[in-house]
């Protein structure tokens, strides 16, 4: 059960880095109610039972506002108030103190800009928060830490934005429009152009860059074009050298050295063994 948690919430996590670009270390937003629920099943210190939930290192915030709504609830929440304390603060503009959920929903806002991760136990905040596209909510149950998968508009959203960068913009299908109407109607002035007279064809006043294709080639950019692998020689190294014609002389010279005056070559005598007489075989 524990392997599929953790296996579950590496899947969230790769699923919002992936299509909103969340970057670690993680940044955590967290409530008063999530602060409480840490100490009161004693899930301390915060940041490592955080990043084991995430499995990854993670860096805690909380809003002043959040901490204006401890401080006001007095020594029931004194010890919450202590430990949100030692939080970061984000920075919310709030010159009057607003409630603890709205804070942090103006704090997130319609794109959630900072990447936050935001960690409460207000089920009408994370209800709130599941219709925007890429913030992804974290809650306690007991002494454990659960990841909420993405809601079904957030996973819509994504869908819906990978379909748009398929298809192309009003703006570039314009720019498109107006590129290949201008390519054939530039071919034919140069057509016309060759056929009147060089006058009218001034290749100095061309840029550096450009080519003038024909046929087909018109059209289409200019296309890579490979070198063929010429075919190479034999590795020298690795080649027997030829025998020159004065190392065979030289051979040759060393054989008539080795004659007679009268150029016959001298025989050797072969001598023949005669077989042993065997003891004892006197006539």
């Amino acid at each position: 059960m524990r392997f599929k948690k953790q296996k579950r919430h590496r899947k969230t996590v790769r699923f919002f880095c992936v299509c909103f670009g969340f970057r670690q270390p993680f940044k955590v937003l967290c409530d008063g109610t999530f602060v409480h629920h840490l100490l009161h099943n004693d899930l301390t210190p915060a940041d490592k039972a955080l990043s084991n939930c995430l499995s990854a290192p993670v860096k805690l915030f909380t809003t002043s506002c959040v901490l204006a709504e401890l401080k006001k609830l007095g020594a029931a929440q004194s010890a919450s108030f202590q430990a949100a304390r030692k939080l970061a603060i984000a920075r919310c503009d709030h010159e009057k103190v607003v409630s603890a959920d709205a804070c942090i929903a103006e704090v997130i806002g319609e794109n959630n800009s900072e990447h936050f991760f935001v960690a409460t136990q207000d089920a009408d905040l994370r209800k709130k928060l599941q219709k925007v596209p890429n913030v992804p909510l974290i809650f306690g149950l007991r002494n454990a830490l659960f990841l909420e998968q993405p809601s079904k508009f957030q996973r819509d959203f994504v869908k819906s934005s990978e379909e748009k960068r398929l298809h192309l913009t009003e703006k570039e299908y314009k720019a498109l429009e107006k590129r290949t109407t201008s390519v054939p109607a530039n071919a034919d002035e140069e057509d016309s152009g060759d056929e009147e007279g060089l006058g009218h064809h001034n290749p100095g006043l061309q840029p550096h860059n450009t080519r003038n294709y024909l046929g087909k080639e018109r059209d289409v950019k200019d296309r890579v074009r490979f070198k063929r692998k010429k075919a190479k020689g034999p590795n020298p190294l690795s080649v027997k050298k030829k025998k020159s014609h004065e190392n065979l002389n030289r051979a040759s010279g060393k054989e008539v050295k080795g004659d007679d005056g009268n150029g016959e070559n001298k025989r050797k005598r072969k001598r023949s063994r005669r077989g042993k007489t065997v003891a004892g075989a006197d006539v």
